[in-house]
């Protein structure tokens, strides 16, 4: 995936600078961020989560706030609540830490699913509600949540239909061999990510621009032909005999969403049929449910996805 518009090579850049090797991840990353989409990220601890986190918050001079997910956190922990003022005798708002631009939801499936119901609450109608009053989110309003997939023992996986309001499920790789020495030299310059070196990063795109970016993509054109091979692809996920579960009609959309953010990445303003193969995998892979004996038989959800877009013939 190639990225030719001038904002967001910017923003890649100052993104690969930091966080070393991840340049496929990075590109998705910013694909979601133009669709208005939350992501999870799923990878072993140590692969830079959350560090891609908070350099994305400080090269967009966003407001960016992190919330450690574990069994105690409390729906009212993420919200807010009202609390009473004895000194002035009346109840004062209390702001959660929901309420920023990007939020970071460290290890969602650490927490009780009341709690994960509150988050997802908000991600879907970008407002809170406390003691009957609707409090709008900031416009950028973005989650990205993580997930250690060795993990399970004390944990609360989120059902298939909180799954679906995210965006993306994207897996964090270990970097290469010169990912991971250049890593070591950075370290060896001096950087570290405890002492938060990120802060002194300069902001290299407003929240102003994205949000315009944003409208931009909705503007980004695709074909009568193209939509046909979408709707074609997700047929196909309905019907494949190994799939207990197909692509939604949310997904429909979505997927076309995220193709128009893809040809806007790339500096087009028209969709082809490889932005529509780029986002399938992150998109689809905690969608589509295997049935229970295609995962006896070792059946990777990666392989289905790859055989469905084999499936349908790409048009010309």
């Amino acid at each position: 995936m190639s990225n030719n518009n001038p904002i967001l090579t910017r923003l890649s850049e100052a993104l690969s600078v930091i966080v070393v090797g991840q340049s496929t991840l990075i590109q998705q990353v910013l694909v979601a961020l133009l669709a208005s989409g939350h992501i999870i990220l799923e990878g072993v601890p140590g692969t830079g989560k959350t560090l891609l986190a908070k350099v994305l918050a400080q090269s967009l001079n966003a407001s960016f706030r992190r919330i450690q997910l574990t069994p105690d956190v409390l729906p009212a922990d993420i919200t807010g609540t009202n609390i009473f003022d004895l000194n002035n005798r009346n109840f004062t708002l209390k702001k959660g830490p929901v309420f920023t631009e990007i939020l970071l939801a460290d290890e969602i499936n650490r927490t009780p699913p009341k709690t994960q119901a509150a988050l997802l609450e908000a991600m879907e109608e970008t407002q809170v509600t406390l003691d009957g009053e609707s409090l709008p989110l900031p416009d950028l309003f973005w989650v990205i949540a993580t997930q250690n997939p060795l993990e399970f023992e004390g944990t609360y996986p989120l059902p298939e239909a909180q799954l679906d309001r995210f965006l993306f499920k994207l897996v964090v790789d270990y970097p290469d061999q010169d990912a991971e020495k250049q890593m070591l030299l950075n370290r060896q310059a001096g950087f570290a990510a405890r002492r938060l070196d990120i802060e002194s990063l300069p902001p290299v795109v407003t929240v102003a621009e994205i949000l315009a970016a944003r409208q931009a993509v909705k503007q980004v054109k695709v074909s009568s032909a193209l939509i046909d091979y979408l709707i074609g692809l997700v047929r196909v996920s309905r019907q494949y005999p190994d799939l207990a579960l197909g692509a939604s009609p949310r997904a429909t959309g979505l997927w076309l969403q995220t193709s128009q953010a893809t040809a806007y990445l790339a500096g087009r303003n028209f969709v082809t049929p490889d932005d529509i193969k780029a986002v399938a995998s992150p998109l689809l892979r905690h969608r589509l449910i295997l049935k229970p004996e295609a995962m006896l038989d070792g059946l990777q959800i990666e392989n289905v996805i790859a055989s469905i877009l084999n499936k349908v013939p790409v048009p010309r």
